[in-house]
């Protein structure tokens, strides 16, 4: 069990607030909760919300540095558009910092990499379930495969998620683009549509309550290999965000670290 004081900012979404339950059960304190300014939960405290039996308020993002003043970590399950305003300030408040938020444009990403390198050590994941990180490393094996294996992508999500393809299919991307000479992406087809040489091809579905389903399609001439990563509930997520916080709480290096560093995988 532990002490950790957080922070959680996008305290009463789906993420948020499943990391707040997973925290408690595993001796965490929660200092301070953030929601949306607009959100109907603001001003209320984490019990009048239902989310746990605290007392905490749950303030907008302009009371940031009142909820995150007693954290030791700041964990953060967003919008981009929030976290490039709320990453610096807690930056400058010394904060050690976990972000899980998705669907940054490379400018946003710059700015809050920019706040953060020097200052606090901060890990960012597109995805903290611990089997998806595993998962990343073994796709770097793909570079073994003859040139006309071809590899695709699917991942499903529930039906509010907002960006596509998700930071996870993304960060797939990424790897076995690396690992295959890949240089362009593909999203979806229409029409006649053959596949061409060079291209990677990931499809989003939106449906449902899908917390997560991360498939991946190695094919050759004459064999096909399937690997599928599913998330049976968001406690898996919640789970590794706070193996990241144990982690860069134990960390004095000011610097952006990975899921790769928090499980010893780098």
């Amino acid at each position: 069990m532990t002490s950790i004081k957080l922070c959680v900012a996008g305290a009463t979404g789906r993420m948020g607030s499943t990391l707040i339950r997973e925290a408690i059960t595993r001796g965490f304190k929660i200092t301070g909760a953030i929601a949306a300014k607009d959100d109907p939960n603001v001003n209320k405290t984490l019990r009048e919300a239902g989310i746990c039996d605290l007392n905490v308020k749950i303030v907008d993002p302009s009371r940031i540095m009142e909820a995150a003043k007693e954290a030791d970590v700041y964990i953060s399950f967003t919008t981009p558009e929030a976290e490039v305003v709320n990453i610096p300030i807690v930056a400058d408040l010394g904060k050690k910092i976990v972000m899980g938020t998705t669907g940054f444009t490379e400018e946003q990403m710059r700015k809050i990499r920019d706040a953060v390198s020097n200052k606090v050590p901060a890990v960012f994941s597109p995805n903290f379930a611990i089997g998806i990180n595993i998962l990343f490393n073994l796709l770097r094996m793909i570079k073994m495969f003859p040139a006309e294996y071809d590899v695709s992508i699917i991942e499903m999500h529930h039906s509010g998620k907002k960006d596509a393809p998700s930071g996870t299919a993304k960060k797939m991307g990424e790897i076995i683009a690396e690992a295959k000479g890949y240089t362009s992406v593909t999203y979806g087809r229409e029409g006649i549509s053959v596949r061409k040489p060079g291209e990677l091809e990931i499809l989003a579905v939106r449906a449902g309550g899908i917390p997560g389903v991360h498939e991946v399609i190695i094919a050759g001439p004459h064999e096909i290999i399937r690997i599928e990563h599913t998330a049976f509930s968001r406690s898996v997520f919640a789970q590794g965000a706070l193996y990241a916080a144990e982690w860069v709480y134990r960390q004095d290096k000011p610097g952006i670290y990975s899921m790769n560093d928090v499980l010893g995988l780098s």
